[in-house]
């Protein structure tokens, strides 16, 4: 009999590492695999599952709106797409003149607000140059590929579009780069893929006043961040400021896939008919399915969930006054344990082992982004299984 492993092997692109396991069902902050192994889920489809699995609140979103209309095309707009722009437009605090621009994924929302920096060239055309953070991760398509800062994976792929440059996400350095013809300044309030490496709010703020200044565009990806994972409904939010362009993806439709650009002031006028476009995006299931989703973040109180519960995973963390545990880093639920030696792979390994999900995104760093109804139970399971894990790295 042919296994599933063989099956992946022999039937699917080699995009990505062996799989982890055959993963059959979910309920909460737990799945379970083909044998009836039952994991602990403390990476949530790497931040996207925010209602964990098997939410009766999104699945019932999803039966409705699919009894009813599951796609129309963009030469439409549906009541759900509407209800969704205004929602993202309160909760980014764009106001009246913010836009939203519906899409996919975070990698395609990443591609319209590159679009956004081409178009923000100024009346005489100068405007030419955007700046990236070095180690940033804003997606895999050439125009997002484009955007992050990590050389090494530009090389198979280039010659990438251009006019992008890859800044020390320094104050000192934003200045130096800094002049009249930047169009736009990219970066993510936390930098998850580089180890969950938190960006200061004065950074932020002089970002953004050094954009108001010249009219360049500050835009922020929210993409790992957003949708209340950080202790707030968005990262930028803590530093005070409001960007020209937020995009959304991953936790938005709690699974479904989902993106959004949010636009703010002069940027929701750069984009007119014909300069971009989405078959899928925006369609009537992705945007009630999202709708239901961040209902339920607000009325049930996970934003204020995120932050207590990151709060009290941090003392737990430090708590353990283990020698392999030197740190850990981030807001809410995206947290990274930094490791004092190279073996974040063999701790996760090893975790997995033990029935716990977390994520490895270098080789001092263990990524937690669990889903936000996790409460006092799954921390407790966390704290036993990880706790096994680490004894087995340090044996």
């Amino acid at each position: 009999m042919t296994s599933w492993r063989d099956r992946v092997e022999r039937d699917m692109v080699h995009a990505f590492g062996p799989s982890q396991g055959l993963l059959v069902r979910g309920e909460g902050a737990y799945v379970e695999d083909v044998e009836g192994k039952r994991y602990l889920d403390f990476l949530a489809g790497i931040a996207v599952n925010v209602l964990g699995h098997a939410h009766p609140v999104l699945a019932d979103a999803i039966a409705q709106q699919a009894k009813t209309l599951i796609h129309v095309s963009n030469f439409f707009s549906t009541p759900p797409q509407l209800e969704l722009a205004a929602r993202l437009k309160r909760l980014t605090g764009a106001g009246e003149t913010g836009r939203v621009f519906f899409a996919n994924s975070g990698t395609e929302a990443n591609e319209g607000a590159f679009k956004l920096a081409r178009l923000n060239r100024g009346e005489d055309g100068r405007r030419t140059r955007v700046l990236s953070m070095k180690n940033s991760f804003h997606g895999r398509t050439m125009g997002a590929l484009a955007l992050t800062g990590k050389p090494a994976m530009h090389t198979d792929f280039e010659p990438l579009p251009g006019g992008v440059e890859y800044i020390d996400t320094t104050i000192e350095a934003l200045e130096e780069a800094f002049d009249e013809t930047v169009a736009a300044v990219i970066l993510e309030p936390i930098k998850g893929e580089a180890g969950v490496l938190e960006v200061p709010d004065a950074f932020l703020q002089r970002a953004r006043a050094l954009t108001s200044k010249t009219g360049a565009l500050l835009m922020i990806d929210e993409i790992q961040t957003g949708v209340g994972r950080t202790g707030g409904w968005f990262g930028y939010q803590r530093s005070g400021i409001v960007p020209d362009v937020v995009t959304v993806a991953k936790g938005i439709a709690g699974g479904v896939p989902m993106g959004a650009v949010v636009t703010l002031g002069a940027a929701s006028e750069l984009i007119h008919p014909g300069q971009h476009g989405t078959t899928f995006g925006g369609n009537p299931l992705a945007t009630a399915t999202a709708n239901a989703v961040l209902g339920e973040i607000e009325t049930a109180g996970l934003v204020e969930n995120a932050a207590r519960r990151g709060d009290e995973l941090v003392s737990m963390i430090a708590g353990w006054k283990h020698p392999l545990v030197t740190g850990v880093r981030g807001r809410g639920l995206l947290l990274g344990i930094s490791l004092g030696a190279p073996v974040a792979k063999k701790l996760h390994g090893e975790a997995l082992e033990r029935g716990l999900i977390v994520n490895a995104p270098n080789d001092e760093t263990i990524r937690l982004a669990p889903p936000l109804i996790i409460g006092e139970a799954e921390l407790s399971d966390f704290e036993a299984r990880f706790t096994a894990a680490l004894s087995a790295v340090s044996h």
